[in-house]
């Protein structure tokens, strides 16, 4: 006899028990939503619901306390981080900012000297080399001497007279490639040809090694005859070839006039037109033609 129990009928399998839990546990969440929904305002698990809102709520109060200062710190170090990054970009910004506010004046001043050496180019006809005054010759050296930043490779050489958009500045005296030593007129033992030009009578200046408000030329006229007039201006007469100092050049304006014990000549004291104390732009006359590495600024252009 064939039992009946105990037997697997052959193409069957057995419910699975998980199946059955899942299938009940989902008719229940339906069952619940329906009822839920019908009801409204007046559900059945209305009560349930606050049961469970009143003690998760102060739960997730109690949790919102204790993690709130740990999300604060960390947005905290993030923002002061970026903080930092766009404080140091406004420091350095600030710091740009002040260097051009300090260097603008300077630039500007130049600028205008560099104008005036283009007008002096124009009003003279001469070529100029323009350069910058970087150093000063030492007092023990009892010389009044600058140092220029240009040389013989922009066509500088010994003998070549230097000036400024006030007037005349001195004479090169020593070159190296890059940089030219200027012995300034007011230098003891600098003479120069000056001419008068009310009455173009000549003579020779000499300085007095002064700098400041104090510096001087003593202009001796060759005809001792001849009084300078006061505010009378003096230029350079020229030497021949141009070397060391051309013609045409402002040299100062006559300050007063000093007579010898005996009368037998006169010197003129003469107020120069450019401040020493204060040289930066200035221009070394070159012959046209001039090719260097630096422009030349000659008559109508800039080459």
């Amino acid at each position: 006899m064939q039992r009946r129990f105990g037997r697997r009928i052959s193409g069957q399998r057995p419910a699975d028990p998980s199946r059955r839990v899942l299938g009940l546990l989902v008719l229940a969440a339906l069952t619940v939503i329906t009822l839920d929904a019908r009801t409204g305002a007046d559900s059945p698990l209305n009560p349930v619901r606050s049961a469970v809102g009143s003690v998760v709520g102060p739960l997730e109060d109690v949790t919102n306390e204790v993690t709130q200062p740990f999300a604060d710190a960390t947005g905290f170090l993030r923002t002061n981080k970026s903080l930092r990054g766009d404080i140091a970009t406004l420091s350095a910004e600030n710091s740009r900012l002040r260097g051009e506010m300090a260097t603008e004046p300077l630039d500007r001043q130049r600028l205008a000297e560099l104008d005036g050496l283009t007008r002096t180019a124009n009003e003279t006809g001469y070529s100029l080399v323009a350069a910058r005054v970087i150093a000063m010759g030492p007092v023990q050296s009892f010389s009044r001497t600058v140092t220029i930043d240009a040389g013989t490779s922009s066509g500088i050489k010994a003998d070549m007279t230097v000036l400024n958009n006030d007037g005349l500045v001195g004479r090169v005296v020593r070159t190296t490639r890059s940089t030219a030593t200027v012995l300034l007129i007011i230098d003891r033992s600098s003479v120069v040809g000056g001419r008068l030009s009310t009455n173009m009578e000549i003579g020779f200046l000499r300085g007095r090694g002064t700098l400041g408000d104090r510096g001087r030329l003593d202009l001796d006229l060759v005809d001792n005859a001849v009084e300078p007039s006061r505010d009378d201006s003096v230029v350079t007469w020229g030497s021949k070839n141009g070397v060391p100092y051309v013609a045409g050049i402002p040299i100062g304006r006559v300050e007063s006039v000093v007579s010898t014990p005996r009368q037998s000549s006169r010197v003129a004291v003469i107020k120069p037109f450019v401040d020493f104390t204060a040289l930066d732009v200035v221009g070394v006359v070159v012959p046209k033609g001039t090719h260097g590495n630096r422009a030349v600024i000659s008559q109508g252009a800039v080459r």
